[in-house]
C-alpha cells in the first residue's frame, strides 16, 4: 500500500523518464509556454482517473487543495483540459510504453473482447454532445445504450496490450477486423491497438465464422480461437469449453477494473477528444498499477488498497 505522495511521485518519475527518453518535447506553437510540462500533464491526467474522484472536475478541486506544492503552476480547469487533449499522442505513446513495462515475457495468447460504454441516457431527447461519433447499440452488460463499444486485447496477467473503439452499433467482427488490420499494417492514427503479435487471440462467441477466421489469418496473420455456438457443426468437449471460459475470465476482470476502479462507467464526455484522452489514460493507469504491484510483490490486479487515501 502506498500513500498518495509516494504513488504520485513514482508515477511522475516513470512518466518523466519516458518523456525525456522517448518524447523530446518541441513546442512549435507561438505564444507563451504552457503552465505545465508534458510530464506534469500526463501525470495529473493519469492520477485523476481513479474512482476516488467522482469526475475530472472533482479531481481538479482536490488537486487545487492538495497538490499546489508539487505543481505550483497548476492552471485553471479549462486550460488543463485543453492541455490534456493536446497531448493525446503522448498519452498513446506512454500507453505502449506501459505495455512493455508490465507484460510478462512468457505470454502465449491474448484475450480479445469488447464492452459497451454509455455516454448519455438512452431516453433523453436530442443527440447529445457526440451525435456524429456515438450511437445506439446493445451489449450484454447494459442492454440498449447510447455510446461506444471498446475493444481490448489482454494478456493472461491482465495487461492491456492494445485497444480501440467505435460507435455502439458497430459489429464485433468489424471492430475486431479493423483492430487486427491496424496491428498488421501499423497506422499512425491507430497506434493504440498495439504491436503485431503471432500469439493466438482467445475470443467469445461474438466472433464466429470460418471465412472470417481464415481471412484474419491470411490477411493479418492473426489466429482467432472462439468456442463454437450451439448451431455450429463443430462441437467441443465439455472440458475444452471450461478451459476456454476460464482463460477468457481475465478480460472480464480487466473490464470491471476499467469501468469501476477507473470510473469509465460514469464518464459523460462532451467531446470526442475528451473521451479519447480519458479512455487512453485509464488504460495507461491500469498497466502502470500492474507494474507497480509486481515491483512490490503484490497480486498484479490488486488495485483496491494500492493507495491509502
Amino acid at each position: 500500500m502506498f500513500d498518495t505522495d509516494t504513488f504520485l511521485t513514482t508515477l511522475y518519475v516513470i512518466v518523466d523518464t519516458f518523456c525525456k527518453t522517448h518524447l523530446p518535447y518541441r513546442r512549435n506553437k507561438p505564444g507563451p509556454q504552457p503552465s505545465l510540462t508534458l510530464s506534469e500533464v500526463l501525470t495529473l491526467t493519469l492520477f485523476g482517473q481513479w474512482a476516488r474522484f467522482t469526475s475530472e472536475r472533482d479531481f481538479y478541486r482536490w488537486a487545487e487543495h492538495n497538490l499546489k506544492a508539487a505543481f505550483p503552476t497548476l492552471p485553471d480547469y479549462s486550460q488543463f483540459n485543453r492541455l490534456e487533449r493536446e497531448h493525446q499522442g503522448a498519452l498513446v505513446a506512454f500507453f505502449r510504453y506501459t505495455v512493455e513495462m508490465a507484460r510478462g515475457s512468457w505470454d502465449i495468447y491474448e484475450i480479445i473482447d469488447g464492452f459497451g460504454v454509455k455516454v448519455r441516457n438512452l431516453n433523453r431527447r436530442g443527440r447529445g454532445w457526440l451525435p456524429l461519433s456515438a450511437d445506439k447499440g446493445v451489449c450484454s452488460r447494459l442492454g440498449w445504450y447510447f455510446g461506444f463499444q471498446v475493444l481490448d486485447a489482454v494478456t493472461s496477467e491482465g495487461v492491456i496490450t492494445g485497444f480501440g473503439y467505435g460507435s455502439a452499433n458497430v459489429k464485433d467482427q468489424t471492430l475486431a477486423e479493423t483492430f487486427l488490420a491496424a496491428r498488421a499494417q501499423p497506422q499512425p492514427g491507430l497506434a493504440s491497438v498495439g504491436a503485431f503479435t503471432e500469439e493466438v487471440y482467445i475470443a467469445d462467441k461474438g466472433f464466429p465464422g470460418r471465412e472470417w477466421h481464415l481471412r484474419c489469418h491470411l490477411e493479418y496473420g492473426a489466429s482467432v480461437l472462439n468456442s463454437p455456438r450451439a448451431c455450429d457443426p463443430e462441437k467441443w468437449p465439455e472440458w475444452l469449453h471450461h478451459l476456454h471460459a476460464s482463460m477468457r475470465q481475465m478480460v472480464e476482470t480487466v473490464h470491471q477494473k476499467i469501468l469501476k476502479v477507473f470510473r469509465l462507467d460514469s464518464e459523460r464526455p462532451h467531446t470526442l477528444g475528451g473521451f479519447n484522452a480519458r479512455l487512453t489514460a485509464k488504460q495507461c493507469l491500469h498497466n502502470f498499477c500492474i507494474w507497480l504491484n509486481k515491483q512490490v510483490g503484490r497480486n498484479p490486479l490488486e488495485f483496491a488498497d494500492l493507495i491509502a487515501w
